[in-house]
């Protein structure tokens, strides 16, 4: 059973939804983005500091006594509509504390702003801006939720077609694989979910990329090729309509010979891990995100709390 505090993700959900179409687009995605930044609690014992990457507006959150030598990369989700390295920065300072590294929050136009290719490209700016500044590739995590999917494996097919090193690992939160929208669960858990209809996230897709192929490989995810790539942590609310996003992108990583883990939480939706600070479903998520990665950015080992929280489904490979 969902604590009493996740219900505020559900409730924002709800609300926003309720909205839609009765105020201004702008009104509306200033309205979501003050009730999404609120549902995080501060982490304590961060700093955060304006960056100008590469011409890419970013946020470092640099939690105290953390490895400088290590970083996470991190793309904000907002359906390419809204969010912003303000929205998220409780949550990557979350995350960065749990951690013990730093993060780097970029920002990227928003698809009113600039058609894709253009977020690719300003992620890209900011990644390389991020090496230029010293850091080893394989210190580097990648790190993104929701529509910050499709940048980070956006970077990660750009960076093994120049012949670059890739980092060392990457965690994806809810993340947005397909453009195509093939997964069941648009309508298996259309009930259940109180934002994320099919049709809804059909017009956020031909608001990104409008009449670009939706099987992309740089736009969908599902459709690339794997092999190769680091180790992906994959988590998603059992109840959201993009639940099965995440299961057919661990499948098909799975297959491609990544290792691959996916986490399922009961009675969650899309990416309740904004509510740390606040719901123990979201801070035993973060917990688990730092367990799994900081071995494998050469941090020690502090163990893994996944037996702390309700998983509908634990996977590895």
């Amino acid at each position: 059973m969902a604590s009493i505090e996740s219900e505020a993700n559900r409730n924002h959900y709800a609300a926003i939804g309720a909205n839609a179409g009765k105020m201004s687009p702008q009104a509306f995605v200033e309205s979501n983005d003050a009730s999404w930044t609120a549902l995080t609690g501060e982490p304590g014992g961060v700093d955060y500091i304006e960056a100008e990457a590469g011409g890419v507006p970013a946020l470092w959150a640099v939690p105290k006594g953390a490895d400088e030598r290590r970083a996470l990369f991190y793309a904000h989700g907002g359906g390419f509509v809204g969010g912003s390295i303000y929205t998220h920065r409780k949550l990557v300072g979350h995350l960065a504390k749990a951690v013990g590294c730093r993060a780097l929050l970029y920002g990227y136009p928003l698809a009113s702003q600039a058609k894709f290719p253009a977020q690719l490209d300003a992620a890209m700016a900011a990644w390389n801006w991020l090496i230029d500044q010293g850091f080893d590739t394989g210190r580097i995590a990648l790190a993104a939720d929701s529509c910050g999917a499709v940048l980070t494996y956006g970077v990660l097919q750009r960076l093994r077609a120049q012949g670059r090193p890739l980092p060392a690992a990457t965690l994806i939160i809810s993340g947005w694989f397909d453009m195509a929208l093939t997964a069941a669960s648009y309508e298996t858990h259309r009930e259940k979910d109180p934002f994320f209809a099919k049709g809804g996230v059909d017009w956020l897709v031909t608001n990104f990329i409008g009449d670009r192929d939706r099987l992309d490989p740089e736009v969908s995810p599902l459709y690339a090729d794997l092999s190769g790539f680091p180790p992906v942590f994959l988590q998603a609310g059992a109840d959201e309509t993009l639940v099965d996003e995440s299961r057919m992108f661990a499948e098909r990583a799975r297959q491609a010979g990544v290792e691959t883990r996916l986490d399922v939480f009961e009675d969650m939706l899309h990416s309740f891990q904004m509510m740390a600070g606040r719901a123990p479903e979201a801070d035993d998520a973060i917990g688990r995100l730092a367990a799994w990665v900081r071995p494998r950015l050469g941090l020690p080992d502090v163990g893994d709390n996944a037996a702390n929280g309700k998983v509908a489904g634990d996977k590895a490979a």
